[in-house]
């Protein structure tokens, strides 16, 4: 095999490097800094999220699985309650402080949390465990959405197929880095400590944005608008991205696609829930064992997200992609309805998260590059919070009456295949009305939000 070329480019950097960006992780060179950037940045959040998740998840089985069902809907009702209030923030304040003030508000809580946990560990009971389950609920959905979001207004629809996938990488090492630290702290520091980590990484996180909104390619932030524009305050009302959903059957879809994504994630997570509960009561037990399953099924993400995703995107386009998630579940649930055992499950939560996380997430968040500026933070917000934590609970309800039923895995599986093929129906006219919005408007953004 002949010699990699060795020589320089313009600005410096191998030309050889160029050409494994571009060959293996479809990079052109100016973007390489931002990419890497905003990789660090998803890592940070994930690392912070996946440390302290396993905890939440110890935490809320102290009344059993059955009381979990309700907690999710405690989760939905504060959802839908705090939208107005990120909406306000995002009507009031330029892009960065807004994105500061949510990231420190989750830092503060889960300090307070900590506290209680290590200075009044007498008062800590089922009701405690309870709203820590609740609040970090919410914590999650919100960290990665608005990671998500200022990734849809930093790059452009033609970017977003090529780099979101390997930005997701960082997600996903972080995913693995903190379950792996929280297996390996739960049992000697204990659970509270856990808490601590996820506040300082949460604050690498802010530092990681505030260097992504200051890194430019030969392009500027989006070849569509200007970079002032990307810099300037939203404006409108706290209650437009509610607005917006129900004017756009566009949004609208992506509404339908994200809640079947959410009924179908809570039947596995309750059905994980419920072989751990199987092992014992002993919550630092539960705590590593939780770690432990997670940190395994996130391995198999990150080859899909580095090499895969953002040539699968650019060659068989945005419909495909999307509906291959709901092809993987239908065949997951005929599978473990056949076999039923745990580690038929890990496999089956393995392939999903991965091509979740590795496939799906970044084809999900191109949708929203087309949109009004507004929408990728509201609309987005109200999408991937109150509607995705809706779907736990229509997902959280009917697992729950299949069980007092006395249906089992087969049940389930006679509901969730059905539903899958809805779920590729929806994903593929979505890529197609992608493609159609986009020749509309051919740099990427609508007339409407235009400067």
């Amino acid at each position: 095999m002949p010699a990699l070329p060795s020589r320089r480019g313009r600005d410096g950097k191998p030309v050889v490097t160029t050409a494994i960006l571009q060959r293996f992780a479809n990079i052109r060179r100016d973007e390489a800094g931002p990419t890497l950037v905003a990789g660090l940045f998803f890592f940070c959040v994930l690392t912070a999220l996946m440390v302290v998740r396993p905890a939440r998840e110890a935490l809320g089985m102290q009344r059993g699985i059955e009381a979990i069902r309700w907690l999710f809907i405690g989760t939905v009702v504060v959802t839908l309650l705090v939208n107005p209030i990120f909406g306000l923030l995002v009507s009031r304040f330029r892009r960065l402080v807004f994105i500061n003030a949510t990231y420190l508000f989750f830092a503060f809580g889960l300090l307070a949390f900590y506290a209680l946990l290590v200075l009044a560990p007498a008062s800590i009971g089922q009701t405690t465990g309870q709203v820590f389950y609740v609040w970090f609920s919410v914590f999650n959905l919100f960290a990665t959405m608005l990671f998500w979001a200022l990734m849809a207004d930093r790059f452009s629809l033609e970017q977003s197929k090529r780099l979101f996938g390997a930005i997701a990488v960082g997600g996903t090492l972080g995913a693995i880095f903190g379950p792996w630290l929280a297996s390996l702290l739960a049992k000697p520091l204990g659970t509270p400590s856990l808490l601590l980590v996820a506040a300082g990484f949460l604050l690498l996180a802010l530092g990681a944005a505030w260097w992504l909104t200051r890194l430019r390619t030969d392009r500027s932030d989006r070849d569509d608008a200007p970079a002032s524009t990307q810099h300037a305050v939203i404006g409108g009302s706290a209650w437009e991205g509610f607005q917006s959903v129900f004017r756009s059957p566009y949004l609208l879809a992506i509404c339908a696609y994200v809640l079947i994504l959410a009924v179908m994630a809570t039947f596995l997570y309750f059905t994980r829930l419920q072989m751990v509960a199987a092992l014992g009561t002993n919550l630092d037990m539960r705590t590593a064992t939780f770690a432990q399953i997670d940190m395994i099924t996130q391995v198999a993400t990150l080859v899909l997200q580095a090499v895969v995703t953002g040539h699968l995107m650019k060659r068989l386009g945005v419909s495909v992609t999307l509906a291959l998630l709901p092809i993987t579940v239908a065949l997951g649930f005929i599978g473990l309805a056949i076999i039923g055992s745990l580690a038929a499950l890990i496999a089956f939560e393995a392939t999903f998260r991965a091509v979740q996380r590795g496939i799906m997430r970044p084809a999900r968040e191109t949708l929203f590059t087309i949109v009004p500026r507004a929408d990728r933070y509201k609309s987005k917000a109200f999408i991937d919070t109150f509607v995705y934590r809706a779907g736990d609970v229509i997902g959280a309800q009917t697992e729950g009456l299949l069980g007092r039923l006395g249906m089992g895995l087969a049940a389930l599986a006679s509901f969730a295949v059905p539903l899958a093929m809805v779920w590729m129906a929806l994903g593929l006219w979505l890529g197609y009305a992608q493609r159609e919005r986009a020749a509309r408007e051919p740099h990427g953004i609508p007339a409407e939000a235009a400067p």
